[in-house]
């Protein structure tokens, strides 16, 4: 007869955030643009948040639909703070 043979170890096991959030506004915007607007003038700053906390933070891009791309009158500036 073999006896039982038992064996015993230790696992580290690391658990890893997973991208369960959604990035989304920081904040509802509803953006107006007066008429006597001058060219270049600021019209609306937004940013973005991201629930999940990556270790090296987030980096958000921004960006116009193909239609708003193709219009001249609104341009978007990324001023790399999110």
């Amino acid at each position: 007869e073999n006896p039982a043979q038992t064996g015993r170890g230790y696992v580290a096991i690391t658990i890893l955030d997973i991208n369960d959030n959604a990035p989304e506004f920081a904040m509802d915007y509803e953006t107006t643009v007066c008429e006597n607007a001058q060219p270049g003038q600021v019209i609306q700053k937004i940013s973005a948040i991201d629930k999940d906390d990556p270790p090296n933070g987030h980096q958000f891009y921004f960006s116009l639909t193909a239609e708003a791309a193709n219009n001249h009158n609104f341009t978007l500036q990324d001023n790399k703070g999110n």
